[in-house]
């Protein structure tokens, strides 16, 4: 295992198309429901733990080495929205092209023939870990980080938002995203051996919701 890996696999550099992405942040700055790092901070807190545990439980599982067509179609059931689901495609697809430049394996390259409009990307992101020799937990973490990281990151350039504040709600979050990728990586290995629904199907109605109608925007700084 090498955590410089788990480094590059986090790294919000990684060309995986996240920056295009803000995680419901720029309809949630629009209807004034984030307007500074206060209210930064608990969206970021309740995406943690609701579409971010999700994610990073299927990141774990697909790290684990459990079926990955099985996962993603876990993931899909996951995703009520159908916006959320094209994004979560897309991004796999980015992602997956990425990885297999990055980390060449067999499993990616099997991932990507069944899929080749995109998998979902907590799945291919557990793929890409496996490949890069990292363990479930490592995976769970960057499916956590990437959950509040890319919303904090849009806020910046949606708000005008003081970038050390962005990143001191970030830090402030790291205990709880410790908490979230442990209970992510457990809830992996108990699928491993009880089936895909000791997976957690943590959800948030309003960022569905906002997805929904964000899609339909003419004009817009984010892609979702």
């Amino acid at each position: 295992m090498s955590r410089a890996a788990l480094l590059v696999l986090a790294d919000g550099r990684f060309p995986a198309g996240g920056h295009a992405h803000s995680g419901g942040v720029e309809p949630a700055v629009r209807a004034g429901r984030i307007r500074g790092a206060g209210e930064l901070a608990e969206f970021c807190r309740g995406r943690l733990h609701t579409t971010g545990l999700t994610a990073a439980a299927l990141a774990a599982a697909a790290a684990r080495g459990l079926d990955p067509l099985a996962l993603d179609e876990a993931a899909d059931a996951r995703t009520p929205s159908p916006a959320l689901r094209t994004t979560a495609r897309k991004l796999g697809r980015q992602l997956m092209r990425a990885a297999r430049a990055t980390w060449p394996g067999p499993e990616l390259d099997t991932l990507a023939a069944a899929r080749p409009r995109g998998a979902h990307q907590p799945v291919v992101l557990g793929l890409a870990a496996r490949s890069a020799g990292l363990t479930p937990e490592d995976a769970a973490y960057c499916a956590g980080y990437e959950a509040v990281s890319g919303p904090a990151t849009a806020a910046v350039r949606l708000l005008g938002l003081d970038p050390f504040e962005a990143t001191a709600v970030l830090a402030r979050l790291a205990p709880e995203l410790d908490e979230a990728a442990a209970r992510a990586a457990e809830a992996a290995a108990r699928a491993a051996t009880d089936g895909l629904d000791a997976l957690p199907a943590a959800s948030a109605p309003m960022l569905d919701i906002t997805a929904e109608e964000h899609a339909a925007w003419p004009v817009r700084l984010f892609a979702s």
